[in-house]
């Protein structure tokens, strides 16, 4: 297919933070062993989509690395996924000031290549969708763009961009996050409209942008350079659009999470490891790649696990329970260890016997978790140092606290990425 893939990197990730202190929200791990990146470029190789510039100003070189580490294409087949970073230009100094922003300066990769359609995916978002579909009622309906939508309850409305649509599909109104309910009922799509499209939703009557866009290249092109000139999608391109031209809305009813906070991270990353995970890594279709990394098998001796992914590489030593919790790669779990409701993200390396002796003799932690340490409804960032003797269990129930070595977010202990709690600390 003529499609080119531009996949949005977003900005500085403060909701996410610290994760997102030393590297961009594509990069953040998600489920043991993959990055929320891996999401929408999975989903456009299994789209048989093949050409991918992923659009990123902040922190990018871990997610550069791991998307050259990661896809790599036959050279014959003129595939790519590339990085295409914010820079300075004989045309203009500034960073990206919002979603069409970023496209318009970077419009000369879009000129270049002779794409029919351009695809717009956001970078940190969780869900499998065949972009085909997408992609087939965008040239049935001869739209000039067309948005996937989410059917969404009034509760949750406020937080989206909500169409409202006529009979074909066509979008006739757009409200980026209404605040009151005066603004919302007039976007309630009926419910047989719904239900014949094969979709039954009583309780969820709007339809929210969930941020995917296909634009006829010429119509990308005219809205960008329309004046005066929009920096985003949501807020400026679309309320213009729809009244200058045919909007068409693809429905979608699958699983969809915006994984842009702390707290819907690391709730997203517990429901995976439940016995029925509304987003299944496991299935035969729609594989979600990474990067090889040619790991061993994990190594567990004497633990007790419930409702736990355990990636490669791990070794979790005697006596030690973990309850509904994610453990990531190269994780090392002393003994005697209780676990729950945490995701762990990992380690970048693996110490030696050595090394393990020297931080024993300098009083320094080892990666990862120490004997007899208790940690409760935690995130655990890559390369922590956490002692023995522990307790990460937030036992003051803060909401929202920082430290020189954890901060709390709607009362989730996180750990910062190579941060060092010492021997019997209690947070």
């Amino acid at each position: 297919m003529n499609v080119l893939s531009l996949i949005l990197g977003g900005g500085h990730g403060t909701r996410l933070y610290p994760l997102t202190q030393l590297r961009s929200k594509p990069a953040v791990p998600i489920a043991g062993k993959y990055r929320l990146i891996d999401i929408p470029i999975s989903n456009c190789i299994n789209s048989g989509l093949n050409r991918i510039y992923v659009l990123t100003q902040f922190l990018s070189v871990s997610l550069h690395r791991h998307i050259a580490n990661s896809y790599k294409f036959d050279p014959f087949g003129k595939g790519f996924v590339e990085v295409l970073a914010a820079q300075q230009t004989n045309e203009g100094m500034d960073w990206y000031q919002g979603t069409a922003d970023a496209v318009r300066q970077q419009i000369r990769y879009v000129v270049e290549d002779p794409c029919q359609d351009i695809l717009i995916l956001s970078g940190d978002q969780l869900y499998r969708m065949d972009y085909r579909e997408l992609l087939r009622t965008h040239h049935e309906t001869c739209a000039d763009v067309t948005i996937a939508v989410l059917p969404v309850s009034q509760k949750d409305a406020a937080g989206f961009g909500i169409v409202q649509v006529g009979d074909s599909g066509r979008v006739v109104a757009f409200n980026e996050k209404p605040k009151t309910e005066a603004e919302i009922k007039p976007f309630a799509v009926k419910e047989d409209w719904l239900a014949g499209k094969g979709i039954h939703a009583k309780d969820r009557p709007y339809l929210a942008s969930m941020g995917i866009y296909v634009f006829k290249r010429k119509t990308l092109l005219d809205l960008l350079n329309a004046r005066p000139l929009a920096t985003d999608f949501g807020k400026e391109v679309f309320p213009r659009s729809f009244k200058s031209h045919q909007v068409q809305a693809f429905l979608f009813d699958g699983f969809w999470e915006d994984l842009g906070t702390i707290k819907a991270y690391h709730e997203a990353n517990l429901a995976l490891a439940s016995e029925t995970p509304p987003f299944n890594f496991h299935g035969p279709g729609g594989v979600i790649y990474t990067r090889m990394r040619f790991l061993p098998a994990s190594r567990i001796h004497g633990a007790l696990l419930r409702g736990t992914l355990v990636s490669d590489g791990c070794i979790i030593e005697a006596g030690t329970v973990i309850d509904r919790s994610v453990i990531g790669i190269r994780s090392r779990i002393g003994k005697n260890v209780v676990i729950k409701d945490t995701v762990m993200i990992g380690a970048d390396r693996f110490e030696t016997d050595g090394e393990r002796e020297d931080n024993r003799l300098k009083g320094i932690p080892n990666l990862n978790i120490g004997d007899n340490t208790v940690v409760e409804r935690a995130i655990l960032d890559k390369d922590c140092r956490i002692g023995r003797g522990v307790k990460l269990v937030n036992s003051k129930n803060r909401q929202h606290d920082e430290g020189p070595n954890y901060v709390i977010r709607e009362g989730i202990i996180v750990i910062p990425r190579g941060s060092v709690i010492p021997d019997g600390t209690e947070i």
